[in-house]
């Protein structure tokens, strides 16, 4: 019963994120009625929403007047400096729609853009044709890599190294964690040309201009900064095992000896039995991208193949996991 209510559950917070609900709760509690005043709502459909969201344990109900709890603070309000909106709006607006085809691809393969948007480019295509899409796009990663990003910086020990090279870096949330725990350590984020004036943003506010740079380019094509550590979080999983290995290979090809590479990925188990937060998002990448989750095994082979010869991975106990292989 909880998996058939799930997509209920997923689309009463998607609504009422879209509503800005949560931002209106923030510093004072509110009634039904004069929330539904406010957002140009019908009072009992809104009802509804708010006690879904108070089940949920996202809002708190007293004598009739509303309240986020904490968690609701922290991650579904717009202005939370740990915000999840931009992932759940993503979720909503692209991702709810192509689940809609989990059959057809199943049957077929491949991602359901062109069944569902119209059109044949992929995922980074969509997300880059406005600047708004982009924006939420980058929020939305950015939330989910303040969950994650300081847990894998923290897998290992990295005071060894002495430059990181993020590709495919985004905001640069895993830089930005990485150089404040490594206070020698600076860094690159590399990603593509329409990403860098808001990655360069985002590492202003994080007070990290002087130690983090910003170059635009396509790892698949573009040459790859120097660098004794590379990083690629949630980038692999996006690819087929071809782009894989082609972007393994250059990355390695880079690499002084005893040089790193940091890879944030959900893990599969070997034994191909969960976890079942990872096969969900495995499902997410068949009606998004080309690509899969894989299990330490296949990222092993994968790795050794291109020439690595170390390789130990770490179960964060956060939305990504992280991997370490040494040339």
């Amino acid at each position: 019963m909880q998996a058939l209510d799930g997509f209920r559950l997923s689309k009463a917070v998607f609504v009422a994120v879209s509503l800005r609900l949560f931002d209106k709760l923030h510093q004072q509690s509110s009634s039904c009625h004069e929330l539904a005043r406010e957002l140009g709502c019908d009072p009992d459909a809104l009802e509804r929403i708010l006690g879904t969201c108070t089940a949920a344990g996202l809002l708190t109900l007293d004598k009739a007047r509303y309240s986020n709890t904490l968690a609701a603070d922290r991650f579904l309000r717009t202005d939370s400096p740990e915000t999840l909106t931009g992932y759940v709006l993503y979720s909503d607006r692209i991702l709810y729609r192509l689940w809609a085809h989990l059959e057809d691809a199943v049957r077929k393969g491949g991602h359901r853009w062109e069944q569902e948007f119209g059109r044949r480019e992929g995922i980074f295509d969509h997300f880059f044709a406005t600047e708004d899409e982009k924006r939420l796009f980058l929020a939305g990663m950015t939330g989910m890599g303040l969950l994650s990003s300081p847990a894998v910086v923290a897998a290992w020990d990295l005071g060894r190294f002495r430059h990181l090279v993020d590709l495919g870096g985004a905001s640069g949330h895993l830089a930005i964690a990485a150089c404040r725990r490594y206070a020698h350590l600076r860094a690159t984020v590399f990603d593509l040309p329409a990403v860098t004036e808001i990655a360069l943003s985002y590492i202003r506010s994080a007070g990290m201009d002087g130690r983090i740079d910003v170059v635009g380019g396509d790892f698949f094509v573009d040459p790859l900064p120097d660098a004794d550590l590379f990083s690629v979080g949630r980038i692999l999983h996006d690819w087929s095992e071809d782009n894989v290995v082609l972007l393994l290979r250059r990355i390695h090809s880079k690499l002084p000896p005893a040089g790193g590479l940091l890879i944030a990925e959900r893990l599969l188990n070997d034994e191909r039995d969960g976890p079942l937060a990872t096969y969900l998002q495995s499902l997410n990448m068949l009606v998004c991208t080309e690509g899969k989750e894989r299990s330490p095994s296949e990222y092993e082979a994968l790795l050794r193949d291109v020439g690595f010869q170390a390789f130990e991975f770490h179960r964060t106990g956060q939305p990504v996991d992280a991997m370490l292989a040494v040339k």
